[in-house]
């Protein structure tokens, strides 16, 4: 791929002498306002020119984007949209560089490398020996150059602050061999120092193999082997020549560089490098003249393994690649192929296609025999992701432990009449102490289950599941030891036995099992009986080094971590003791010996309805231990708040330290912690210098349009005249000043504006402990990388001012609701702009004539921003709103700040360069711009450039125009060589300086690197991010995304967080020296983290509820978790080591689906790796967040589907078996914990119903003892059932269940109070308060919930798309059932039915909080829907919601019933493979079917549970005797049975007369009556419904009209149609066709042509199946439907509801709201015409259901007629 010579720039390797192309300095004399505030009588060169200051003199020719502008100029620049036509003319320089050769020494490309500073290698030396080895093993020449770049900035970076020599040494210490690099480790895990120290005698392969098994026997041999090795290792590195570490540097990048998906796999990675490295130094190298051909490497070496990832998730199916029906336990993952490389028994796996071993070939020979090797042989499963719940009993059994075998200690103990005597007398101590102590038996049972389940994720072929073997061993020895003395004393124990020995064996008995249960909470699993974690075998080694190389906390951390895990668990088993179980021991002891008397039933006489008391104490039990495990949360919740409290206090971060003077120390503060003012000796005062940086931010803000010319006029430092001998000196604002001074005060930025939020924040956060920066030219250099797909770019002018269908408002509008005072601003700006450029015509505009007209001219300018509709002004306003939406293009100009922030630093704090250009402005932007360039990167890498239509093609550009500066990596296609090969992929590289090609009207690639293949394997993010990663420069990385942003005085903090990674000041031994190695020991700080700011809060209440859950997590969270080393990496905007990163894997993981949140597995790679992850708390970055109820949700499914995932990985095994007791409970709690806890929430809902239903039952047949206040029993109750302490446990549940909702309020409540002060915290409380925020938390707890139990069970990480749009957008009422039904509304629907039975039979007031809770989870989409309740959007939602039901059946149709109801089947069913290529097959995603394991249980067992657990409760109810003839009735069972199946029977056979008919007339009718189809599934739609209710009525009948009872049936009912249509669904069906044809088919009667081919036959039997299940759930979708809507009418009725409404979701005054929509005369004519008639339909509807209910309560004497066949049921 070599360029010719005829672009010389192009290629580095060509001309040796100058550089243009790298330092790329073209004239940019196109901005021709680099004025700055030197002004030229003041020496100091900082002083503002205030005597003759004319706020409109700067604005002629004044050319930018916004906020693009330095902010040095000498008068306020212009607001940044100003686009004069004149912009344009200047971009053809920038093609042309034109170079100045005057200062040669400035013009170095790489500064800090030059011959002046004795460099142990030049730069053309280092060229020399990139392109020897670019010959020898045929790398790319492109990548060559890409690679020599990278390195040579590296150097660059590094030797600005410390020797060359040094910087060089370093550098080989992180790659290749320090104490922290990563090759160096896994040299040593992979025990390659043996395979090396043997030598090439005999067969080293087997020699090998053979020391392996010595070593196991003598340990310290070993042991002293490996000290000596590494000895030996460090002595060969401290030998080395420079020149061959900088080879040694180069080949590693070199094969780095042209990975690919390689990258992912860091020992693989590190393998190749070995073996090349090993060629290299071979003689058969070393002679070799010719080169090798270009490309050979990725050919050879990456292609083959690029295959074999590949082909593991992807077949080629007609030459499209398609998704195999993989789960992660049968694809070879990234992981996977990693592991094969830690182990010498991997590696010597290795073979080629004739069957020889690669470690039996002598090393030096290794490499050229790559291309032979058959990778498929060698890689197998290392760990088995399986989809199954009991990942979490291995992964967090600790957990389990800790809590199931307390509560049994705790419980056991105070239910003695349990396991008391035969004779009813209390038990003996002997057996309480062993009753007790089987809480022991509990803990190994888990501990054996937990072991049995490992087995299954952990390959036994593997050397390391013999530790497995042997835990279990012991662990059954420690089962019988803890429960053979329990039988023991049973057997013995009898009141005439007086000997004391069975005390004594229960007494040892339960000392045993406390100190066993001691030892399983506390030891990690992963270190009991072999230890993986600190053993010292070097069978262990590899483990150890890649999974459990803890960084360690320092002292005062780690007491800290186990006082906090010391103060939780304390306060939890005192409080849970107390409160939880002693309070339940009283109903216990009244409900042991229960039985029900003078009940029966015709088939089971009592044996079911006596012991209705022990079913109902088992579940209670069960709701005990549900609220033990909430109870640990709460306890985790409150004291990791205070933790984090104290910690801000201790920061100095609170608003409540003393911070009356905040702003008046601001000044010292910035030249104290900004400025590197160590090094300048200060000829000039400290005022001067703080005076440029202030007033820099002011005017970006100003430019930004947050603050107005009055603002900035108090808030600037001024120039005046002193009173002595004339000479100027600076006024300090009046801002600073006023703090102290009350007189003074005044307001200085708009009252809880953008501008308040950021000063004060950059004030508060520099009174905290910050690094000292470095000058400017020693900092090191960074990049920041943002992966974008297909995000918005800019606005365009449409998307602005164009009204949405149904939002009723215009992005413009809305924008400007929430932006008032900058719309304000930008306002004023575009009409002084306009002033300026119309020329002037006559007459005098403030004449006093004119007063009325200019009022009404500027209409325009406040209605849109402009007037003309020149592009220039269009312009303005789209970049106004952009920077306001979440677009691209804010992110860009956000993150660009940080050039102008190293520039402002250079200058201020280097006068001399501005004294060495003098006047000549024009050179010293110059050389600002190069600083900055050369300390700062951005790539942003569009995966889909080459793709962009013309429009994001265009916005692309001018972002690129905008900013020179800015890279873009994006993928580049070929058509491939020769006929049917592959396509060829390119990462490509451009920026703005790039020379557009006329013949494509693209830009020149900078660098073009061919890939091995398709680069998207997997959920796309990190792939994006690994293609582009080649192309970052410097040391550090900070990932951000394109939903963020960033402020100047932010950016100048730059310096100081980079200072967090520790390795400013590097010591100046060597790395390698004999003392020297001492000093590099501590281990490198990974990952730093950053705040985040959330600039969507305050838009209303969802979108403040998600900023809230941001701040409580990403602030609060993280600052105790990073404390006590717990915290991990979330993504966006953390810093990044990148060095230590890319040697480990990249920066995020990339495996399809078991990837999901790749982010936060970087974090968990980097920890388990040995490094270090800090949270720092003085810099923040704006983050956009989803602001409408559907995307919020879509938000929390993706991160509970990712979380379910998460649960799977390998990461989460080690994590959970390896860690420490106090870091495994910080990580438990503080990631995976959170979302059980929610699964437990909402678990406890349903086992207290449940619980609640039965003592329903109870209450409502038994007669209770009644008792008098002063708990007397009332006498002459005879055989009455003592029932009273049950309804007060009853209570004492409701009440920590409402905690435990109550206290996820606590931490935001604390944050805001310590951030903002007790006002704002209670009115943001308040706020959330009124605006039902509880009902949405209740509703979101749901979908983490489903979503996360849903992907256990069957997969499906499935991202669900929605765009981060602003939520004013009506959804449509069937829209949201469909969206919501499955995850929410069922479970709400069965739980409210239940909820309707206990306060039916168990009333009290307590109740109502369930009321709330449970009415949340059925309609809170509906209560979050702008404009839900007005009443003709109601009706044709109703409208909307019968056609939705309706449609579909005769032709296909994308939205409706019979999509949704397929959609929610596939997870089960699956699809068929064969491709029958059909337009309606894109209605359905890729979902693989689900396994039979997880069907069976979730599908089939729950359910079926569920519904045994109903029968019972119906059959108890129903068993006693009629009071009048004392007779007991028929078998209720029958009853039940008939009701329930009835339906069934019906629907089946009205489909199969409908199927007959259809079939003979179908084929006839289809002609004249096209919607044949529609009409016959309406009869059977509506047939199934007259039966559902039919049957109901019926079931009411036979129960004497007895509401509870029948309500009780009712729900006996739906869960056992819920279990039939479930088992039906699962069992009989196969899989789905992709297409929807059988469904019409089955309406309409037409089998043939539907492209069934040989199905045609088994089809109509499977379809009807189907239809059968399909009929029920029809019907009961439109009973739903209906009783939703009949619980929203009530708002509606209400006048004015909507205004209150839209205030409770948006936060605007109903003056500021949104206009009704403006319908033309037609369009109103159809709604009023629509509203009539659906509007009577819905009346109907209401009233029909309406006298369903009520006439047979209002009628129920008179309905007694005679039947027989009612009186068997």
């Amino acid at each position: 791929m070599s360029r010719g010579p005829q672009h010389p720039y192009q290629d580095p390797f060509s001309t040796p002498t100058a550089h243009p192309r790298l330092d790329s300095e073209s004239d940019m004399e196109h901005y021709d306002r680099r004025d700055t505030y030197q002004s030229e009588n003041s020496a100091a060169g900082a002083a503002y020119d205030n005597q003759n200051y004319d706020p409109y003199s700067h604005r002629r020719g004044d050319t930018d984007t916004e906020s693009e502008q330095d902010g040095y100029n000498r008068h306020y620049a212009p607001s940044a949209e100003s686009l004069n036509p004149g912009f344009r003319s200047g971009l053809s320089d920038i093609s042309n560089p034109t170079i100045d050769y005057g200062a040669a020494g400035i013009r170095e490309p790489y500064p800090a490398w030059t011959s002046e500073r004795q460099i142990p290698l030049s730069k053309e030396e280092i060229e020399d020996i990139f392109l020897d080895l670019t010959q020898k093993f045929g790398f790319q020449r492109d990548s060559m150059r890409n690679m020599f770049d990278f390195l040579m900035q590296l150097l660059d970076s590094r030797a600005s602050r410390m020797s060359p020599n040094q910087a060089l040494l370093t550098l080989h210490a992180d790659y290749i061999g320090g104490q922290h690099a990563n090759y160096r480790k896994w040299y040593f895990a992979a025990q390659l120092d043996l395979d090396d120290a043997i030598g090439q005698v005999q067969n080293p392969g087997l020699q090998r193999l053979k020391s392996v098994k010595k070593k196991g026997a003598t340990k310290t041999g070993a042991e002293k082997s490996l000290d000596s090795a590494l000895a030996r290792w460090r002595q060969a590195m401290n030998n080395m020549s420079q020149y061959d570490r900088l080879r040694q540097i180069a080949l590693y990048l070199l094969c780095w560089g042209e990975a690919a998906q390689v990258r992912f796999v860091p020992e693989c990675l590190c393998f190749i490098f070995k073996c090349a490295d090993d060629y290299y130094r071979s003689p058969e190298c070393q002679n070799r003249v010719e080169a090798v051909p270009e490309g050979l490497y990725l050919r050879a070496v990456i292609k083959p393994l690029y295959r074999f990832i590949r082909d593991q998730g992807y077949e080629v199916q007609d030459g499209k690649f398609v998704r195999r029906e993989k789960d992660h336990n049968e694809i070879i993952g990234y992981d996977d192929i990693n592991q094969l490389f830690w182990y010498p028994e991997g590696i010597a796996r290795i073979v080629m296609h004739d069957k020889t071993r690669l470690v039996d070939i002598p090393p030096a020979q290794r490499f050229m025999k790559f291309d032979r090797i058959d990778w498929n042989r060698a890689f197998f499963k290392t760990y088995f992701e399986k989809r199954s719940a009991a990942h979490l009993l291995v992964n967090f059994n600790r957990v389990w432990v800790i809590h199931v075998a307390v509560f049994w200690f705790y419980t056991a103990f105070n239910s003695p009449s349990i396991y008391r005597r035969a004779d009813h007398t209390g038990p003996s101590n002997a057996m309480r102490w062993s009753a007790t102590a089987l809480g022991g038996t509990v803990s190994t049972v888990i501990m054996i289950a937990a072991t049995l389940a490992e087995f299954s994720y952990i390959p036994t072929t593997w050397n390391n599941t013999s530790h497995l073997t042997r835990r279990l061993l012991f662990l059954l020895v420690a089962l019988a030891v803890t429960t053979a003395p329990t039988f023991y004393i049973a057997l013995t124990d009898n009141p005439k036995n007086k000997s004391n020995i069975p005390l004594i064996v229960g007494l040892v008995q339960f000392f045993i099992s406390v100190v066993l249960t001691l030892l399983f909470a506390i030891v990690p699993s992963g270190r009991m009986f072999g230890d993986r974690v600190a053993g010292k075998s070097r069978k262990y080694l590899a483990s150890q080094t890649f999974t459990a190389s803890y960084p360690d906390l320092e002292r005062k951390s780690r007491i800290a971590s186990i006082m906090l895990w010391v103060l939780i668990f304390g306060c939890k088993l005192t409080e849970s003791y107390f409160f939880l179980t002693l309070s339940f021991k009283e109903p216990i002891s009244v409900m042991v010996g229960m039985k029900v008397q003078g009940c029966g039933d015709q088939w089971f006489g009592s044996s079911l309805c006596s012991n209705q008391a022990a079913f109902t104490l088992t579940i209670m039990y069960l709701m005990d231990l549900t609220l033990f495990f909430l109870d640990t949360f709460l306890w985790y919740v409150i004291w990791n708040t205070v933790y984090s409290i104290a910690r801000s206090f201790s920061l100095g971060l609170s608003i409540w330290t003393p911070w009356k003077d905040i702003f008046t120390r601001l000044p010292k503060r910035i030249y104290a912690k900004l400025l590197a003012t160590g090094d300048m000796e200060v000829k000039y005062k400290p005022k001067v210098l703080v005076s440029q940086v202030w007033n820099a931010v002011i005017i970006s803000m100003y430019r930004e349009h947050l603050l107005s010319i009055e603002h900035v006029q108090k808030l600037l430092y001024h120039q005046v005249q002193s009173d002595q001998d004339g000479r100027r000196t600076l006024r300090a604002p009046p801002f600073f000043i006023s703090q102290g001074d009350k007189k003074l005060a005044g307001e200085f930025f708009p009252k809880g504006s953008e501008a308040e939020r950021r000063i004060s924040f950059f004030a508060q956060s520099l009174t905290t402990v910050i690094p000292e920066p470095l000058p400017v030219d020693a900092m090191p250099t960074f990049t920041v990388l943002t992966p974008h797909y297909s995000e918005k770019i800019l606005l365009s002018l449409r998307e602005i001012i164009r009204e949405e269908s149904q939002s009723r408002v215009t992005l413009l509008e809305y924008l400007k609701q929430l932006h008032p005072i900058e719309w304000d601003n930008f306002v004023k700006d575009t009409k002084i702009l306009a002033e300026e450029s119309t020329p002037f015509s006559g007459g005098n505009p403030f004449g006093g004539e004119e007063k009325g007209t200019s009022k009404a001219d500027d209409l325009p300018f406040y209605c849109i921003g402009f007037k003309s509709a020149a592009p220039e002004y269009t312009l303005r306003t789209r970049i106004w709103a952009s920077l306001r939406a979440q677009t691209l293009y804010r992110t860009v100009s956000g993150m660009m700040n940080y050039s102008k922030a190293i520039k402002l630093l250079y200058r201020v704090e280097n006068p001399e360069v501005v004294q060495l250009f003098g006047g000549n402005t024009d050179k010293l932007e110059r050389e600002l711009e190069r600083m900055a360039r050369r300390k700062f990167k951005f790539v942003v890498s569009m995966q889909r450039y080459s793709k962009f239509n013309k429009e994001e093609q265009e916005n692309a550009e001018f972002l690129l125009r905008a900013y020179p500066d800015l890279q873009i990596a994006y993928l580049d296609e070929e058509p491939p060589k020769k006929e049917g090969g592959e396509l060829r992929l390119f990462s490509a590289l451009i920026d703005g300086h790039s020379e557009m090609l006329p013949e494509t009207g693209k830009r020149r690639p900078k660098f073009r690197i061919e890939l091995p293949g398709n680069p998207i394997l997997g959920d796309g993010k990190s792939d994006n991010q690994n293609h582009a990663i080649i192309f970052y420069r410097g040391e550090y990385l900070q990932l951000i995304d394109a939903n963020q942003d960033n402020y100047l005085e932010e950016c100048l903090k730059i310096r100081n967080v980079l200072g967090e990674f520790e390795e400013l000041h590097m010591s100046n031994q060597s790395p390698y020296a004999q003392w020297g190695h001492k000093d590099f020991t501590k281990s490198p700080v990974a990952i730093v983290g950053a705040r985040e700011y959330i600039f969507s809060e305050n838009i209303g209440i969802l979108g403040d509820v998600a900023a809230g859950k941001e701040q409580t997590f990403g602030t609060l969270a993280a600052r105790s978790l990073s404390w006590i080393g717990g915290k991990l990496h979330y993504g966006h905007p953390d810093f990044l080591n990148a060095l230590f990163m890319n040697t480990r894997g990249g920066v995020s993981k990339a495996q399809k689906g078991l990837h999901l949140n790749e982010d936060i597995y970087a974090g968990m790679n980097a920890f388990g790796r040995g490094g270090r992850i800090k949270h720092t708390e003085y810099y923040q970055c704006g983050k956009g967040r989803d602001l409408g109820f559907g995307t919020i949700l879509n938000f929390q499914t993706k991160i509970g589907t990712g979380m379910g995932e998460q649960m799977l990985s390998r990461e989460y095994y080690y994590l959970g078996t390896q860690l420490p007791i106090d870091r495994f409970l910080t990580f438990y709690y503080g990631h995976p914990g959170f979302h059980i806890n929610n699964i437990m929430v909402i678990l406890s809902v349903q086992v207290f119903m449940v619980a609640l239903v039965f003592l329903g039952t109870m209450n409502k047949q038994l007669l209770i003892c009644r008792y008098t206040a002063a708990n007397q029993l009332i006498g002459g109750q005879g055989g009455c059932y003592n029932l009273s302490p049950v309804f007060n446990w009853i209570r004492r549940c409701i009440v920590s269940i409402f905690l435990v909702f109550f206290i996820a309020f606590l931490p935001l409540f604390l944050q805001e109070l310590t951030e903002r002060g007790t006002g704002r915290a209670l009115i943001r409380l308040g706020k959330h308060f009124l605006s039902l925020s509880p009902i949405f938390e209740v509703f979101s707890t749901q979908i983490y919930t489903h979503s996360i139990i849903s992907n256990l069970n069957f997969g499906g990480a499935r991202y669900i798309a929605t765009g981060r749009g602003f939520a004013t957008v009506r959804e449509p009422f069937s829209k949201l059932y469909s969206r919501f039904a499955g995850p929410s509304i069922y479970l709400g629907m069965r739980t409210l039915a239940m909820l309707l039975y206990i306060s039916l039979t168990l009333w009290m007031p307590h109740l109502i909080y369930f009321w709330i809770t449970v009415m949340a989870l059925c309609i809170a989409p509906f209560l979050f829907n702008p404009h839900q309740f007005l009443f003709a959007d109601f009706i044709i939602d109703y409208r909307e919601f019968l056609r939705w039901m309706s449609r579909g059946n005769s032709l296909s149709h994308v939205n409706s019933w019979i999509g949704y109801c397929r959609m929610s089947r596939t997870m089960i069913t699956g699809y068929k493979k064969k491709k029958l290529g059909h337009p309606s097959e894109k209605l359905s995603g890729d979902v693989p079917r689900a396994k039979w394991r997880n069907v069976l249980f979730s599908e089939i067992i729950f359910p079926v549970f569920m519904a045994v657990l109903f029968i019972i409760a119906y059959m108890f109810v129903n068993s006693f005797p009629d009071p009048v003839t004392r007779r007991i009735g028929p078998s209720p069972l029958l009853r039940i049975a008939v009701i329930s199946l009835g339906p069934i029977v019906w629907n089946a056979a009205v489909l199969i007369i409908l199927f007959l008919i259809s079939l003979f007339f179908g084929p006839m009718m289809a002609t004249c009556y096209p919607k044949f189809g529609s009409l016959i599934a309406a009869i059977a739609h509506g047939c199934s419904v007259v039966g559902l209710i039919a049957f109901f009525e019926f079931l009411w009948y036979l129960e004497r009209w007895d509401a509870s009872h029948v309500t009780l049936g009712l729900i006996a009912v739906v869960f056992i149609q819920r279990a039939i249509s479930k088992i039906l669904i699962s069992v009989f069906l196969s899989r789905e066709f992709k297409h929807d044809e059988t469904n019409r088919a089955w309406w309409t009667g037409k089998w043939y042509g539907r492209g069934l081919g040989s199905h045609v036959m088994s089809q109509p039997a499977r379809e009807f199946v189907v239809k059968v299940v399909e009929m029920t759930l029809w019907s009961s979708d439109f009973l739903l439907g209906h009783i939703l809507l009949f619980i929203l009418t009530p708002p509606i009725l209400i006048p004015y509801v909507d205004k209150a409404h839209s205030t409770m979701l948006f936060w605007l005054r109903p003056s500021k709201q949104i206009r009704a929509p403006l319908y033309s005369m037609k369009v109103r004519k159809q709604r009023r015409w629509m509203v009539i008639k659906y509007g009577i339909v819905y009346a109907i509807a209401a009233a029909a259901f309406a006298a369903l209910i009520i006439i047979p309560i209002i009628f129920r004497e008179f309905f007694n007629f005679k039947c027989s066949f009612c009186t068997q049921l």
